[in-house]
């Protein structure tokens, strides 16, 4: 590993996150926002990560282009993320997809996102730009990743993790040689390339770029101008670079940051249902592989004021407790008994409630005698009184969406079609 510069890179780059994906694998969860902006570990939304990460990294310019059903994201983003001062050279743009270059064209790709709002970032001279996404769970240090980019001479240098290499197969992949220089960079292969010396493993792209921005604003206007291109940096403007350029692999293991309880480098793509429920349900661990209480890395957010939480009654069958479980604030446990369950601000769990293995979203009120096992809870649903998830997974499936690994996404239009 290089050693850090006293003067950082980071002082001198613009982070610029990709934030207008859909996540349609999350059902119903991104009906009404855009996958960025869906809750995570109790106070935070999944972009909360990559724009931390900038923060704590040392950048101060940051830029987010959004456009799926945004108005949530835009909303946090306006409540959690206005405190950087442009007197003290900092910037935080939201950028919504509007039609800049073209009357009728929106973002047609992630490079495209880049390129219709060259004109903003030209003016704050930015040398570096880090490309984002900002629908994953992790930790990183990009200084470590900027300062690889400039001492290796690259082009491009991209995020890459190591995964096993059949499980690869829904990646990028990154086939490089003994220096980490990419030699290849094959989209979702069906039989992916290992890792020289360790050939059980392959190199998996995490969709984060750095580059000169000279450089990259040259290739964005080229790929501009190509009327066979998709406009994306996976598909063209790094497949272009590998061929023509100097393309290198940065593993995150190299910069990934970790406090003294985290043994492995954490990275996780919730895209999923169960993949969001379990990273969520993970949290609940005695020493969970996650820590978010790592206060030399905090993941900033927008902060609500809300009165601490709560938890009454201690009578034998109604007894207001939690085990295993992360509770947010403003949250009433009334006689409620909570275990292995992560809950978000101002949820209710009233009287003779069970919950096991549950995330319940925002401002959820779960009626009395409710039994909820295994479940996601989708914002400011109602749960009525008796209700049963967890057991009869035929009934479920009919009532709910279901997953495969048996975990229930419940919505409150599913429970309005209730027949109770």
């Amino acid at each position: 590993m290089v050693e850090k510069r006293i003067q950082p890179l980071a002082r001198d780059a613009m982070a610029y996150v990709l934030a207008g994906g859909r996540g349609s694998r999350l059902k119903e969860l991104t009906d009404r926002r855009a996958k960025p902006a869906v809750y995570f570990g109790g106070k935070t939304r999944i972009i909360d990560f990559a724009l931390s990460n900038a923060l704590n990294s040392g950048i101060r310019r940051i830029g987010v282009a959004t456009q799926y059903k945004a108005h949530s994201l835009i909303r946090h983003m306006q409540r959690g993320w206005n405190f950087l001062r442009p007197e003290r050279n900092e910037s935080f743009d939201i950028l919504p997809a509007s039609q800049r270059v073209s009357e009728t064209q929106w973002y047609e790709g992630t490079a495209d996102a880049v390129y219709q709002n060259i004109d903003i970032i030209e003016p704050y001279g930015p040398e570096y730009m880090v490309i984002l996404a900002g629908d994953h769970i992790y930790k990183m240090d990009y200084e470590w990743m900027l300062q690889q980019h400039v001492d290796s001479g690259a082009d491009v240098t991209i995020g890459c993790l190591e995964v096993p290499r059949m499980e690869a197969v829904g990646f990028g992949v990154m086939h490089v040689d003994e220096k980490d220089q990419i030699i290849d960079f094959v989209e979702k292969p069906a039989d992916p390339p290992g890792i020289p010396g360790n050939p059980d493993f392959a190199l998996a792209s995490m969709g984060i770029y750095v580059f000169h921005t000279k450089f990259l604003i040259d290739c964005l206007r080229r790929d501009a101008a190509d009327p066979n291109s998709s406009r994306d940096f996976g598909k063209d403007i790094i497949p272009d670079i590998v061929k023509n350029g100097k393309a290198i692999a940065h593993r995150f293991t190299q910069s990934c940051v970790r406090s003294d309880f985290e043994r492995e480098a954490y990275w996780r793509d919730v895209g999923t249902v169960d993949a969001y429920w379990q990273a969520n349900i993970d949290l609940t661990a005695v020493v969970p592989e996650l820590d978010i209480y790592d206060k030399s890395w905090p993941i900033w957010t927008y902060a609500e004021i809300t009165p601490p939480a709560k938890f009454v009654h201690d009578d034998e069958d109604r007894r207001g407790s939690a085990v295993s479980s992360v509770v947010a604030g403003d949250c009433i446990i009334s006689g409620a008994t909570l275990s292995n369950s992560l809950l978000f601000t101002g949820v209710r769990a009233n009287s003779y409630s069970k919950l096991e293995g549950a995330v319940v979203l925002p401002s959820v009120k779960i009626g009395r005698r409710a039994q909820l096992k295994n479940v996601v809870i989708d914002h400011g649903v109602t749960i009525p009184e008796g209700l049963v998830v967890g057991e009869d997974p035929e009934l479920d499936g009919k009532r709910f969406r279901r997953t495969e690994n048996g975990i229930c996404l419940i919505t409150q239009t599913m429970i309005d079609k209730l027949d109770i």
